[in-house]
């Protein structure tokens, strides 16, 4: 597949476990995860924007968490004016956005430093974004072990 988020080129840290088979850097996961990514996962705020086209609309706290689970890091948010933040992930010195390409030509100016750091803690409070992220990370543990048997 292209690479179509901030940070693709750099994006070359190694996962930290093999609990999902193939999946070896951020760029298997935004892969794998480009087949996987629906209305269901998108946030419910966003869900009349998202389509096919726009597959990565309302999936970036659930996306950066789930990448934190596999590469490590913290997750950061840009802070989008309307009391929302866009997440993304920073594992060392490798700073990368799996969902970047739902803002279109914008996400070009995105400042990926000096941004707080987003508690998953916080973020989960919200149950129905606890459920998309765990719902996410079933679908993409089914497709890993899937396409590995293969």
């Amino acid at each position: 597949m292209s690479c179509n988020f901030n940070g693709c080129e750099k994006a070359v840290i190694r996962a930290e476990s093999d609990e999902y088979p193939g999946i070896v850097t951020p760029r298997d996961l935004y892969d794998a995860l480009s087949d996987i990514w629906c209305a269901e996962t998108c946030a419910p705020r966003l869900r009349e924007k998202w389509s096919i086209e726009n597959k990565t609309c309302g999936q970036c706290s659930i996306t950066a968490f789930l990448a934190q689970d596999i590469f490590g890091g913290k997750v950061y948010g840009i802070p989008l004016g309307d009391g929302n933040y866009h997440c993304y992930n920073v594992v060392g010195d490798c700073v990368f956005d799996l969902t970047s390409e739902q803002f279109g030509e914008s996400a070009k100016s995105f400042v990926y430093e000096n941004n707080p750091e987003q508690s998953r803690c916080e973020h989960f409070k919200k149950e129905e974004k606890r459920l998309r992220y765990e719902y996410l990370k079933d679908r993409l543990l089914t497709k890993c072990q899937k396409e590995h048997i293969k």
